[in-house]
């Protein structure tokens, strides 16, 4: 296929359909992500809603679940669960705490004196909280909405088997066809093109929020809102990513254990998959998190035109499919370097490609939330360059955890790209839930499905405590 041609199918047919798709799903996804993450974290944080401590736990589970682990869940409580309205339902479900987790930290953050100054200047009390804490918290609110429109647009497991065509899926299917993967590249391309999009998108609404930082001593914390009758529909709000994300497929996996299974459940195969997932996850996190400290630590201090330039590219990487990463890295290691092909190390490089985005905005916002002029304060006291960074660093260290622990809870779930490039013999708990279930061993997948929620609510966990954001 030329150029001419393939270029002219992309205005045409399936194509459009596909790209359009993806556009309203990823729209869909990310502005119910930033109101009910949003909401959550004030109801969170702002207000007297009963167990906010065990409720902030919660809200961090479905991180834990992968997005074809719940839609598995639903699919076999609700046989004609598909399409886009149950595809919008459940990345919303499994995409919310990207939203929930920072903007609960900004807001334990922020000076609620700008919310009294607004209350005593007229506002009602809905605009005065909007004009006085909305400022402080869009930046993190922002990056993580822009997670979550990410995760949407490049999300394949989900969509493929709730059966809503969209450009992850269409991407899969192409390649699997010899004939269809010129046609493939260009999609991955708009693919890209969409992810240079959100990010842009992203950074606008970041704009000047250097302005609305308040250092930690100076902020006033919050005195939570009593919201009396209304505590059922909020518990109702905080609850529902929960329910339709964690308990529901939970339920659901536990029902198909119930009914049994031809394939014996073998243990040793169990716990190799669990130590393997372990050991890649951690891997990979750590590996992306050296990648992106540079970027995340160049843009929380500098905000030249080259410098987001640099982190607008890095982020794009996280819209590409695993699939596209997993085959650009085949060729290359089978190419340029044959002795890596197959290896562990290709495999957690692809993994930290995937997921540095994550990691970088972690460092961004932590890196950014230190003010620079500790540094000058320590020069004046004669510490020396490195002692002042490793100064910066110490203070940073929570919300660079926090990225990590992002990262690796995303690696675990992560199949496509764990698919086409694990050597021989090595099975993760994502590619044993794929086989079984692509043998229609829905039961024998159930245990390692539920294997997978277990590990990953533990980095799920931490991620949910005060001290992995630093907070006072």
């Amino acid at each position: 296929m030329d150029r001419d041609s393939v270029l002219g199918s992309v205005a045409r047919g399936q194509m459009l359909d596909w790209t359009l798709n993806s556009v309203v799903l990823v729209t869909a996804v990310g502005g119910s992500c930033l109101v009910l993450g949003t909401a959550t974290a004030w109801l969170l944080t702002c207000t007297t809603l009963p167990g906010r401590g065990l409720w902030l736990v919660a809200a961090a589970m479905p991180l834990a679940v992968p997005s074809y682990v719940a839609a598995y869940g639903w699919m076999t409580t609700f046989p004609l669960f598909h399409g886009f309205w149950p595809s919008w339902m459940v990345l919303t479900a499994v995409c919310t705490p990207y939203v929930t987790l920072p903007t609960v930290a900004a807001m334990r953050r922020a000076d609620m004196t700008l919310v009294e100054i607004a209350r005593v200047s007229g506002r009602r009390p809905a605009t005065a909280w909007l004009v006085g804490l909305g400022p402080q918290v869009a930046p993190a609110a922002a990056a993580g909405t822009l997670l979550a429109a990410l995760y949407a647009l490049s999300d394949f497991g989900a969509v493929a088997l709730l059966r809503f065509q969209v450009l992850p899926y269409a991407i899969h299917r192409q390649y699997n066809s010899f004939l269809g993967r010129d046609r493939a590249a260009v999609l991955a391309l708009i693919l890209v093109v969409g992810a240079l999009l959100l990010v842009l998108a992203e950074r606008r609404t970041r704009g000047n929020s250097d302005r609305w930082s308040v250092s930690r001593g100076a902020a006033r914390p919050v005195s939570p809102i009593r919201i009396g009758a209304w505590a059922g529909p909020a518990t109702a709000v905080v609850a529902l990513p929960v329910m339709v994300g964690v308990v529901l497929p939970v339920i659901a996996l536990f029902r198909r254990m119930l009914l049994g299974t031809r394939r014996p459940l073998d243990w040793a195969d169990l716990a190799s998959a669990v130590q393997t997932t372990a050991a890649v996850s951690l891997m990979g996190g750590a590996l992306a998190l050296v990648m992106a400290s540079f970027i995340g630590v160049l843009a929380a201090r500098f905000h030249g035109r080259l410098v987001g330039v640099v982190e607008t590219l890095s982020f794009s990487s996280h819209a590409l499919p695993g699939i596209v990463v997993g085959l650009a890295l085949v060729y290359f290691s089978m190419r340029a370097v044959p002795g890596l092909y197959q290896s562990i190390w290709v495999l957690v490089f692809a993994y930290a490609v995937l997921f540095m985005p994550k990691a970088i905005g972690a460092v961004r916002t932590a890196v950014a939330a230190v003010p620079p002029t500790l540094g000058q304060v320590a020069a004046t006291l004669g510490r020396n360059p490195v002692q002042s960074g490793l100064l910066t660093a110490r203070l940073a260290a929570p919300g660079v955890m926090a990225g990590f622990l992002l990262v690796v809870v995303t690696v675990m779930k992560e199949l496509p790209a764990t698919l086409m490039l694990r050597p021989t013999g090595m099975e993760t708990l994502a590619t044993e839930i794929w086989d079984r279930t692509s043998s229609i061993a829905h039961g024998s997948a159930a245990p390692y499905a539920l294997a997978l929620v277990l590990l990953a609510s533990v980095p799920a966990f931490f991620l949910s405590r005060r001290s992995t954001w630093g907070e006072r």
